[in-house]
């Protein structure tokens, strides 16, 4: 299996060193930048497993770096943030994080947080459903790709593994506790925002209408239900 690369992107020398020589004692293979448009030049010439991406830093700064990213890789990107306020959290979410450590952090709950997210949900391949169409929805669960009135649409990681555990048990009503558990981890049954905002950001891509959705149902004080169309249609790879 390949050695995890990351990235650590932040303008403090002193905390690029300290995470360095931390996740390199770990295993991983690690590099750094100084400022967000370096990181972009780096995430162009070369594969990363994971972004480390502080908020604040001059220049473009880590949200517009985070959003810039997001419009080409699926990279897995965790966000620093000295912010504690909730609309901080969901801001970072919604530029395309994964997930967020708020400053000051010990390396355990870095580490923690990284081993979280490069974990995948198994492949819906051992069920024999590969694609999956739904109203003008088309999802390839073997290859991540989804498209929407045949235009190709990019999810993240974490929405595209929603997705996934949606219609790998649609018709059912799912607890915030366990799709959480399933997506993200144990360490994370209580973090309900990070589902709100990836379900939200997943009904603009696949619902005709957000506002009103057809396929991602909301079960008030519980969770979600993922309601397949009469005239889904399942292919086996």
């Amino acid at each position: 299996m390949k050695t995890p690369s990351i990235l650590i992107v932040d303008d403090e020398p002193q905390i690029r060193r300290v995470i360095k020589a931390a996740l390199s004692k770990q295993g991983y293979v690690v590099a750094d930048a100084r400022s967000g448009e370096v990181a972009l030049d780096m995430i162009r010439d070369e594969r990363f497993d994971m972004v480390i991406l502080d908020r604040n830093m001059p220049g473009i700064g880590g949200l517009e770096t985070c959003r810039a990213i997001r419009n080409t890789s699926d990279i897995g990107i965790i966000m620093l943030t000295v912010r504690k306020a909730e609309n901080d959290r969901i801001e970072a979410l919604d530029a395309g994080a994964d997930d967020y450590v708020t400053k000051p952090f010990s390396m355990p709950e870095l580490s923690a947080r990284i081993r979280a997210n490069l974990r995948r949900v198994p492949s819906a391949s051992r069920s024999g459903a590969q694609t999956i169409r739904f109203g003008a929805v088309s999802a390839d669960l073997a290859t991540h790709h989804l498209s929407v009135a045949g235009v190709d649409v990019r999810l993240t990681p974490k929405q595209f593994e929603v997705l996934q555990y949606f219609v790998e048990n649609a018709n059912v009503s799912i607890p915030h506790a366990q799709l959480l558990q399933a997506v993200w981890g144990p360490d994370y049954r209580d973090e309900v925002e990070y589902l709100h905002v990836v379900v939200n950001q997943l009904r603009k891509k696949i619902e005709a209408d957000p506002s009103h959705p057809r396929y991602i149902i909301t079960e008030p004080w519980f969770g979600y239900r993922f309601q397949f169309p009469d005239d889904t249609d399942r292919e086996a790879g």
